[in-house]
């Protein structure tokens, strides 16, 4: 019975069309990560040459200056895309990878970012989390939403029941027939992507792939349950568009407009508001008592004394653009602690929305989500201490250029580092397949 049906719906148009669509746009969607994975190859190197040069360049124009040179100088911070980030590219593509800081204040360095083509950012980029998450329902929909009715309109469902024991089975074979042929174009497509993307065989991957396959359950067993109502192939067809419309779009947006609306950021320009006037009001402040706080949060360069009023020097100059930082600090964290708690919320409610679920897991997999680029920010602040905090002692003692070995200097790298913990990735879609399989089974006995 298993291989007539098999033959019977690979015969169909729609069944060719549908497994064509979807191998050829998931072919394409690794061909587009792998140019966006080597372009961030390409940034980095780019980013290693002429950081070099850029150091070079400066060295010679202001060796006799470590205070000067040190003012032009950039170190360049490295976010390496993990290779999953090929198949979700999530927020990498409008996130910068790389942080150009100085030794001068770090507020407003942090959220420089590159310049972007605005028509890209409007078409976003066709990845395989795109194909899965959007498309892959789709297929299902058009492939089972007149399981049942078919028969019943065509007039061979009276046969059936007659001659078939049990007739939940009868519609479970047929499933099945529809699950095994999208699970294999899905299981193609990822075997594609471990060569085409080098992704290393992990439990990163296996998780990745099981959010993947457990997500196509769902909607399978969501379509078995509108199936099992026994209602016309028009009603089925548009109850499931009318779900995968609510899922994919109208939930999403109105979650995000709730956290617009009852979480806002207006931390975010405060903080650099409060870098700038910390700053520029240190011109008009007692060098002492700015040194005085320097030398609080630095007591190790209090040797260094207090230069008098008159004149300029570098270690005035350093410590209040530090207190610039100081300054905003509070506002920073505040901003930093409220898109933390805008996550959090989101990831809460989609506990109860398994397409949003499946897409901010498979971007938390693939580190390419709001957390990574959080790191991110924090290990740039990292980054901007160690380098100042290195230089600082050569400054303040009037060193010159020659004194620093600048060909030691390279751009640093963060590794992104995934965690996985196992129910939070996959408990949703468990629970949400499990709840529709049961009410398909429970009506399913009532009707058939």
């Amino acid at each position: 019975m298993y291989s007539l049906m098999f033959r019977q719906f690979l015969r169909t148009k729609t069944c060719i069309i549908g497994l064509s669509l979807l191998l050829v746009l998931g072919t394409i969607s690794l061909l587009i990560g792998k140019q966006f994975l080597t372009e961030q190859q390409e940034v980095a190197h780019q980013v290693v040459e002429k950081q070099a040069d850029h150091i070079a360049r400066n060295v010679e124009y202001h060796s006799d200056d470590l205070g000067l040179l040190l003012y032009y100088l950039e170190f360049a911070l490295i976010n390496d895309p993990s290779p999953l980030a090929g198949l979700s590219i999530g927020q990498r593509d409008i996130n910068p990878s790389v942080q150009s800081v100085t030794i001068r204040t770090l507020e407003a360095q942090k959220y420089d970012t590159d310049l972007l083509n605005p028509v890209k950012l409007l078409y976003g980029n066709l990845d395989l989390s795109f194909i899965l998450i959007y498309v892959l329902p789709l297929l299902i929909i058009a492939f089972t939403y007149n399981l049942l009715s078919e028969e019943e309109e065509s007039g061979t469902w009276r046969m059936i029941r007659v001659m078939t024991r049990s007739k939940i089975k009868f519609l479970l074979a047929k499933l099945s027939v529809r699950f095994v042929l999208l699970f294999t174009v899905v299981l193609t497509l990822f075997i594609l992507a471990v060569g085409l993307l080098d992704i290393p065989v992990g439990q990163p991957l296996l998780a990745f792939f099981s959010v993947a396959i457990l997500y196509m359950v769902f909607w399978f067993a969501l379509s078995f349950w509108i199936i099992s109502l026994q209602r016309n192939s028009n009603f089925n067809a548009l109850t499931l568009l009318s779900i995968w419309l609510t899922l994919m779009i109208l939930v999403p947006a109105a979650l995000n407009n709730y956290l617009t609306v009852n979480h806002p950021i207006p931390e975010a320009l405060t903080a650099t508001i409060q870098q700038r006037d910390g700053y520029h009001e240190k011109w008009d402040t007692n060098k002492e008592e700015t040194l005085e706080a320097f030398y609080t949060a630095y007591p190790q360069y209090k040797k260094y004394g207090y230069p008098t009023e008159d004149g300029f020097n570098w270690l005035w100059y350093y410590a209040m653009q530090h207190l610039g930082d100081v300054e905003s600090h509070e506002q920073s964290v505040a901003m930093r602690d409220k898109i933390l708690k805008r996550e959090h919320i989101s990831e809460l409610w989609s506990r109860f929305v398994p397409t949003m679920h499946a897409q901010l897991a498979l971007n938390r997999l693939a580190g390419t989500g709001l957390i990574n680029h959080i790191h991110f920010l924090q290990e740039t602040s990292d980054f901007h201490e160690r380098t100042r905090l290195y230089f600082y002692p050569q400054i303040f003692d009037q060193a010159g250029a020659e004194a620093v070995n600048w060909a030691s200097f390279k751009p640093e790298h963060m590794t992104t580092v995934t965690e996985i913990n196992w129910w939070s990735t996959l408990g949703s879609l468990v629970i949400g397949a499990l709840v529709f399989t049961g009410l398909a089974f429970v009506q399913s006995r009532s009707v058939l």
